[in-house]
């Protein structure tokens, strides 16, 4: 049991990571706690990826050396979805951040229950 655990160690990081943002973003009111618990669980994702695409004793899929046999190198498409990936979520979090400020500019706050009575109060 020891051994399984030591060697999928950042696997077992990455699912806490992931637990962190997901509470983060279930349980706080504050929109911008939301965004942040967001991006953890992001973070979370992208370590899992880069850790379950990583080799040991492989190299990058750059050849070099002349050695052009694939059995050499690692696959580059954990690598490539990573990338895409914080490109992605970093539009993501700016659109948030965006209208989160617009948010704030109309009720004056980032409590998520707060701008939601607002809103029934306008409604009625």
């Amino acid at each position: 049991m020891g051994s399984n655990l030591t060697s999928n160690f950042i696997e077992i990081v990455a699912v806490i990571l992931f637990g962190i943002g997901f509470t983060d973003l279930f349980l706080h009111k504050n929109l911008i706690k939301k965004i942040i618990g967001l991006n953890i669980m992001d973070t979370a994702v992208y370590l899992f990826l880069a850790v379950k695409g990583y080799i040991s004793g492989l190299k990058a899929p750059i050849i070099v050396d002349g050695i052009q046999s694939a059995d050499k190198y690692i696959n580059p498409v954990p690598s490539g979805l990573v990338l895409t990936g914080i490109v992605v979520s970093v539009s993501v979090t700016a659109l948030m951040l965006a209208l989160t400020i617009c948010l704030y500019h109309r009720y004056h706050t980032l409590d998520l229950d707060v701008i939601s009575l607002k809103i029934r109060e306008k409604e009625e």
